[in-house]
C-alpha cells in the first residue's frame, strides 16, 4: 500500500503559480513534480477560491484564533488568582500559615 504524501503550502503555492504563469500546460507541470494533473487543478482551484482572503483586514481566521486563546488564557490567569487567594485563606484559618 502506498503511503499518502502531505505537501507544504508553500509548495503548492509554488505549483499553483506556475500554472498561472500559463508558461507550461497543467499536465507538463504535474509531470514536472510528478503530481496528478488533477491535484493540481484542485489546488489551483483552491487557490483561486481563497485569494481574497489575503486583502482582508481583522477578521481573519488568525485574528479569530488569538483572540480567544487570550482571552482563555485570560480566564486560566483569573483561575490561578482565585485559587490562590482561597488557598492561602484557608491556611490561615486552619493555622498552618
Amino acid at each position: 500500500m502506498k503511503k499518502r504524501n502531505r505537501y507544504t503550502a508553500e509548495f503548492k503555492a509554488k505549483v499553483v503559480l506556475e500554472v498561472l504563469r500559463e508558461e507550461q500546460t497543467v499536465n507538463e507541470i504535474a509531470a514536472k513534480y510528478e503530481l496528478s494533473p488533477v491535484m493540481v487543478s484542485r489546488w489551483k482551484a483552491e487557490f483561486l477560491e481563497r485569494s481574497s482572503m489575503v486583502f482582508e483586514k481583522g477578521s481573519s481566521e488568525v485574528d479569530k484564533i488569538r483572540k480567544e486563546y487570550e482571552a482563555k488564557q485570560e480566564n486560566l490567569e483569573k483561575l490561578v488568582g482565585q485559587l490562590t487567594v482561597e488557598v492561602d485563606w484557608l491556611k490561615k484559618k486552619s493555622g498552618l500559615k
